[in-house]
């Protein structure tokens, strides 16, 4: 499907009555469409996409728009908020290690890239510290230095791992047997069960 065709699905996914704290809806994106303002399209499609969860078909439609822009980081953002839809939601405050304390001397890649693991509280059967792998999407930045602070969005190999979590627990990352950094849950949704429309 061409990007029109892509945008416009996922327009179509959007309600009416959706708005953004700024007040813009999905005729606002209409506009854009005839104009042929794909990429603005896309990054309103993406606004619309917050106010309320949408159904991983709206993320695929604008992550394929994006991608067919190259439009890399918005693409990327999309096929995220995609998985989301299907596992859940889990953002936290982390706080890396400063250079000295670990082995991460560079920036860490905020866009979904690295996926580390976590120490969220299980055990091995012989009693020893378990870790679990979760993606990290920093939020509102590309990167985030040594000794940096940030919001971050975790995406779980394996969800059942952590359902036990809540907001305010302390879960540990590790890139190797060392502590990198510190988080603390901040919010926690399931996935959103969406209704198929009838055909």
């Amino acid at each position: 499907m061409d990007v029109p065709g892509l945008l416009e699905s996922a327009g179509l996914l959007v309600p009416e009555a959706v708005a953004t704290e700024d007040d813009l809806t999905v005729r606002d994106v209409w506009d854009h469409l005839i104009h042929d303002e794909w990429d603005t399209a896309i990054d309103l499609l993406q606004e619309l996409g917050e106010a309320r969860p949408l159904p991983p078909t709206f993320w695929e439609a604008l992550a394929g728009a994006a991608e067919q822009l190259r439009m890399e980081r918005s693409a990327a953002w999309c096929w995220w908020r995609c998985a989301e839809m299907r596992k859940g939601v889990i953002r936290a405050d982390l706080t890396l290690k400063p250079a000295g304390e670990t082995r991460r001397t560079l920036p860490m890649p905020g866009a979904g890239i690295l996926r580390p693991m976590w120490n969220i509280g299980h055990h091995s059967p012989t009693g020893g510290r378990s870790v679990s792998i979760a993606a990290l999407w920093v939020e509102g930045r590309p990167f985030l230095e040594p000794g940096g602070s940030a919001t971050v969005r975790l995406l779980p190999l394996t969800p059942a791992h952590w359902q036990h979590l809540a907001p305010g627990r302390q879960i540990t990352m590790h890139e190797d047997r060392t502590v990198a950094g510190t988080a603390t849950i901040v919010e926690i949704h399931p996935p959103v069960a969406f209704v198929s429309s009838p055909a």
